[in-house]
């Protein structure tokens, strides 16, 4: 089990940036992927970025260049740097985390880009 709770979204202009916040209940070497998926109204929930126990990372297409994710194991918290933020990036942003063979998920946190 695992506790995510996820922060930072909100609402900006094209072409500005926002950082999110993913914090969780367990140390984040005990946990085998941790990352961020989003979800539009009328589309699937899909994959932004994740981060592997031993740090390799994988973006989706779309976000290449323009979002990076880190952690601080220390804070046990992942980050999503988002930058030159377009309107198609407004979705609901949730932290996911697999653990053994189970995903979790945080709340989520919606973002809204306006043109």
């Amino acid at each position: 089990q695992v506790q995510l709770v996820e922060s930072g979204g909100g609402l900006v202009q094209a072409g500005g940036s926002l950082r999110l916040s993913c914090t969780t209940s367990r140390s984040l070497f005990s946990i085998n992927n941790i990352g961020w998926y989003r979800q539009s109204p009328g589309k699937q929930r899909e994959l932004v970025a994740d981060i592997t126990r031993t740090g390799r990372i994988n973006y989706a297409d779309s976000e290449k260049g323009r979002f990076t994710i880190s952690r601080d194991n220390a804070k046990n918290t992942i980050y999503l740097q988002m930058d030159s933020l377009k309107p198609e990036d407004t979705a609901v942003y949730y932290c996911y985390a697999h653990i053994d063979s189970l995903n979790f998920w945080g709340q989520g946190t919606q973002v809204t880009v306006s043109s």
